[in-house]
C-alpha cells in the first residue's frame, strides 16, 4: 500500500493511496520516525489517519530491509 523513498534533508517520502507525506529519516544512524498512533491522529493527513496500523507494519518491514532503526515516538513529525 505504501511506497517509501528517502530524499535529501533526512526525509522519507511516503506515498499511499490518498497522497504523499514526509516522515523524519535521520542519516547519522539511519532511523525512520513514526508518531504514536494517538499523535498520528492529530498530525496525519486526513486520508491517512485510519492507515496507521498498515503504515506501522510496512514501515517496520522497510526499515528491516534497509538496515534502518524503526522508532515510534510521540514527538515525531509529519509533513505534507
Amino acid at each position: 500500500m505504501f511506497e517509501f523513498k528517502p530524499r535529501w534533508k533526512e526525509e522519507l517520502v511516503c506515498t499511499g493511496p490518498g497522497g504523499t507525506f514526509v516522515l523524519e529519516l535521520p542519516m547519522g544512524v539511519l532511523s525512520a520516525y513514526l508518531p504514536t498512533e494517538a499523535v498520528w491522529q492529530e498530525k496525519a493527513p486526513v486520508w491517512a489517519k485510519a492507515l496507521w496500523p498498515e503504515l506501522h507494519d510496512e514501515l517496520a518491514a522497510w526499515c528491516e530491509a534497509n538496515d534502518a532503526r524503526f522508532v515510534v515516538d510521540p514527538t515525531a513529525c509529519v509533513f505534507e
